[in-house]
């Protein structure tokens, strides 16, 4: 199922990323999309706080450790791909260790590794700017379990 939404604040995309985790059964992949400033790491933070993060306010962009995992009601696994390089890397990071029935990955600039990802079934957001807190976002593939 695909579908649109807008976002008008920060608030609201913490908000919107809250529902979806609130609905994650597990076993999810989610790439999240979109260029600096779009919101991506405060859809995380909600989703992660939906899934049961028990600290949300710890989410932040892997940057440098490229990986973040989060405790709480799924195993919650955050990749920030904007360092890596090739594919390779990315799989060097263990990814398919972290695709579990119990687990919830989800990868910060998914768009630098999305051929990796193609082979499975993946929720796809992408965030776009339109204004100054404003955000057009497009989910891709979500089950029909997740209703925003």
């Amino acid at each position: 199922m695909d579908f649109d939404i807008v976002s008008n604040s920060p608030q609201e995309t913490v908000e919107f990323g809250h529902r979806i985790g609130s609905q994650l059964k597990g076993g999810e992949v989610i790439g999240i999309c979109g260029l600096l400033g779009s919101g991506k790491t405060h859809l995380i933070k909600g989703i992660a706080a939906g899934a049961g993060a028990q600290d949300s306010k710890q989410v932040n962009s892997p940057t440098f450790v490229l990986v973040k995992e989060y405790a709480g009601r799924l195993d919650i696994y955050h990749i920030d791909a904007y360092r890596l390089n090739s594919i390779a890397e990315f799989e060097m990071l263990g990814f398919d260790e972290y695709c579990r029935p119990q687990s919830v990955v989800l990868i910060e600039w998914a768009d630098k590794i999305e051929s990796a990802l193609n082979a499975i079934n993946f929720i796809r957001i992408e965030l776009q700017h339109a204004g100054e807190t404003k955000r057009k976002i497009h989910v891709e593939n979500a089950p029909g379990y997740i209703d925003c």
